[in-house]
């Protein structure tokens, strides 16, 4: 296979780490509040995406306090499991806590569910109310790529004019509709949304683009990168890579690992991994099938790598179960207080209209 076929690297780059975006059972809400309004969001999702329609709000994240300010058109991607708070000012103590679940309560653990539906995916006290927000919500690690999760910021935020915002009325259209297959077309709607904001982020001069990303361009380590990408399952070393870059064995080494960030081999297997994860959740996948798909010699070797890397086996992971091993694994004693209380879901409280 030849090296290069010619085309941008880093596009392509790009293209293969938002490729592993695929919700499955993702969960949108259209929220209406009114002021003073405040909700501390600590479901344990690995990622979520907010936005404003109508109305102004804050956003502050437990791993950058700063706050951020969201206009219309303005959307927020926040990476978890880590909790977040939305509020109408940073100073607004929040009403309602959302846990890992479906539903939301107050601090104290009251179950609000039932009083804050206004209908078909939309909560609040009043559809009266002047602030309305679009979330979207990731539910399980294995819809989104480990590579992308590393390389995002704990905030993210584009501004309405900074991306193409004209994706929201459609997203919002969309959300309040219950017909046949709406699942699927969330789902799909996720993936578009978070991809839009993704590439225009990554198009941004002062992105804090991975160090993957821009390995991509190096004349040594791209060469490496590209064979990685095109060709997971082969049985690559780091001489048959160094071999193809033009390079020493050691030289290699060492400027992969001072570029990407690891060694080629763990890199490779975490790329094997993420494959492995999307694979074995497609219908009638085999353990077998997939380990000689990525590169691995059947599915002992497979589970083995599997359960290090990502801390589930894969039947766990085929039943969902990998996005509360990840939580569990994350959260401190603030998240197993907050356990105590009970399931919950994304919805963001509101003063009574």
């Amino acid at each position: 296979m030849a090296e290069s076929d010619g085309g941008d690297p880093l596009a392509e780059a790009l293209t293969e780490v938002l490729g592993g975006a695929r919700a499955r059972g993702g969960l949108f809400h259209q929220v209406v509040l009114a002021p003073p309004w405040g909700v501390r969001v600590q479901d344990g999702n690995p990622l979520s995406v907010a936005a404003t329609l109508h109305g102004e709000g804050w956003v502050t994240h437990a791993q950058d306090p700063e706050p951020v300010h969201m206009k219309p058109g303005d959307v927020v991607v926040l990476r978890g499991p880590e909790p977040y708070v939305l509020a109408d000012d940073p100073a607004t103590e929040p009403g309602l806590v959302i846990h890992p679940g479906d539903c939301c309560t107050t601090p104290e653990g009251v179950d609000m569910c039932e009083e804050l539906v206004l209908g078909v995916r939309t909560w609040g006290h009043s559809l009266a109310g002047p602030t309305v927000l679009l979330s979207g919500n990731y539910q399980l690690h294995a819809d989104l790529s480990a590579r992308l999760l590393d390389a995002l910021p704990p905030v993210l935020v584009l501004r309405g004019g900074e991306w193409d915002s004209g994706l929201l009325p459609l997203v919002a259209a969309e959300v309040v509709k219950d017909a046949p297959g709406q699942q699927l077309v969330l789902d799909r709607l996720l993936d578009l949304l978070l991809i839009s904001v993704l590439r225009a982020w990554f198009a941004r001069p002062e992105a804090r683009a991975p160090a993957w990303y821009r390995a991509q361009s190096d004349p040594v380590v791209g060469i490496a990168l590209r064979m990685l990408h095109e060709q997971p399952a082969h049985a690559w070393t780091v001489a048959a890579l160094a071999a193809k870059a033009g390079v020493s064995r050691a030289g290699l080494a060492r400027r992969f690992t001072e570029l990407v960030g690891e060694p080629p081999m763990t890199y490779l297997a975490r790329r094997r991994i993420d494959l492995a994860a999307r694979l074995l959740r497609e219908p009638g996948s085999t353990l077998d099938a997939v380990a000689r798909r990525v590169g691995y010699a059947d599915g002992f070797a497979l589970s083995a790598a599997f359960k290090r890397l990502r801390g589930v086996s894969p039947s766990e992971h085929r039943a969902g179960r990998e996005h509360r091993a990840v939580a569990e694994r994350s959260g401190g004693a603030e998240d197993r207080a907050v356990a105590e209380h009970g399931a919950g879901l994304v919805v963001p409280g509101a003063a009574p209209a």
